[in-house]
């Protein structure tokens, strides 16, 4: 589940993911998100921009921890925010990463998911 505010990049990773064999349900912003989730939709991985308008993406897996609303998915933060304030906040959310958009290719991330569940098979 890719959840960012700008189209562009959503359509970018989502399209990217998919020819990679990956079920990729999108979300343009975190109410959006919540609802999806709340409908009982449950990823094994979501991806999530920090900087949204409303409710910012780390509030955003804040509202999913809380709520137990997608138990054992692997959320990374994908964002062009880099401040140590917000990696600090999501490590204490549990985020599996915490990847910079700026720096990063649509390529690295997904390279960067796979490790990570490749990491996470028993």
């Amino acid at each position: 589940m890719f959840v960012d505010d700008d189209k562009f990049l959503m359509d970018m990773y989502s399209t990217k993911f998919s020819k990679a064999g990956y079920e990729v349900k999108a979300a343009d912003s975190t109410e959006t998100a919540l609802k999806i989730l709340r409908d009982s939709y449950v990823p094994d991985i979501m991806l999530v921009d920090v900087v949204m308008p409303g409710m910012d993406g780390l509030d955003l897996v804040a509202a999913v921890r809380r709520e137990k609303l997608a138990p054992g998915a692997i959320i990374i933060m994908l964002s062009n925010q880099g401040a140590s304030e917000d990696i600090e906040r999501a490590k204490k959310l549990g985020v599996e990463s915490y990847i910079v958009k700026a720096t990063t290719i649509p390529s690295d991330v997904l390279k960067e998911v796979e490790e990570i569940l490749a990491n996470k098979k028993p």
